[in-house]
This record gives structure tokens, C-alpha cells and sequence, in this order.
């Protein structure tokens, strides 16, 4: 099978392309505030935002990689974990601070599980939503790096 661009994240993303970052915290009297900018706190224009709550005990959510969007996970309420995997390692943060959050690159199989109570997941992704930009089945993920690696 020939490598397409479309697979290029697949065939370079490795779990140290993602990390931890921790956005400005505004301490007041009265409450705190956070705020994210684009391609200032995150390193990329935020395109789309969405919310995971009410996540049933031992559910899971993600459980997929991307083509080309590169998605920021933050923990506002409550806690969960991310775990990433590369086809070769896995790492697993939990995440439980507003003002923190996972940068999450192309490339990466990433999953959400064991959430908290009224936990809440905000996540801002680069891209508008294109089914096209999953790979949602882990044997293909793995099929993806393999043939990187070839």
C-alpha cells in the first residue's frame, strides 16, 4: 500500500509529541479564571469544542486516532484518564485540574476511562468534525504503524 500524507502522522507521532500543558491561572478573591487562546496556550487554532459528561461507571470514551486533528483534553470537573498509545508504548495521565491539559497529536490512539463522578471532559480539537479523520478501529491503528515503520 502506497503512504499517502494522510498517513503521515501515523508513520511519525510517538507518546513524546504529546504532553501536559498547563494554561494561566487568574487568582481571585472571588473565584479563579483560566482562559485558552488560539495558537497561544494551545498550539493550534481551535476549530471545534465539545463536552463528555454523565459518563456511566466503567464506561469509555475515544478509543481512536486522527489523520491530521490534534485535540486538547482538560479534566474541568472531576477526573479520568488518558491513555496513549503509539503502536509501540503506552502512557496513561490523569487528568484533574481545570487549568491543565493533554495535548493529544495526530497519530496517537488515545482513550478515556475511569471518570469521576460528575466528571466533565472539554475537549478542543484543530479540526471541524470529519468522520473521514478517524481511525476508530485499533487493528487498523496498528496496521497504520506497521506499514509506517516498513
Amino acid at each position: 500500500m502506497e503512504k499517502t500524507d494522510k498517513n503521515l502522522a501515523h508513520r511519525t507521532a510517538c507518546l513524546n509529541d504529546c504532553r501536559i500543558i498547563s494554561l494561566n491561572r487568574h487568582h481571585h478573591s472571588n473565584g479563579n479564571l483560566t482562559s485558552v487562546n488560539n495558537g497561544v496556550e494551545v498550539p493550534f487554532d481551535i476549530k471545534r469544542t465539545f463536552f463528555i459528561y454523565d459518563v456511566p461507571g466503567g464506561a469509555e470514551r475515544g478509543g481512536h486516532s486522527h489523520y491530521t486533528s490534534q485535540q486538547f483534553i482538560i479534566a474541568i470537573s472531576g477526573s479520568f484518564d488518558v491513555t496513549i498509545d503509539d503502536g509501540n508504548d503506552q502512557f496513561t495521565y490523569t487528568l484533574n485540574r481545570p487549568y491543565q491539559g493533554l495535548l493529544v497529536v495526530p497519530g496517537i490512539w488515545n482513550r478515556l476511562h475511569n471518570f469521576s463522578s460528575g466528571s466533565v471532559c472539554l475537549v478542543l480539537n484543530s479540526h471541524h468534525f470529519d468522520e473521514g479523520d478517524y481511525v476508530r478501529d485499533y487493528d487498523q491503528f496498528v496496521a497504520l504503524k506497521r506499514e509506517s515503520a516498513e
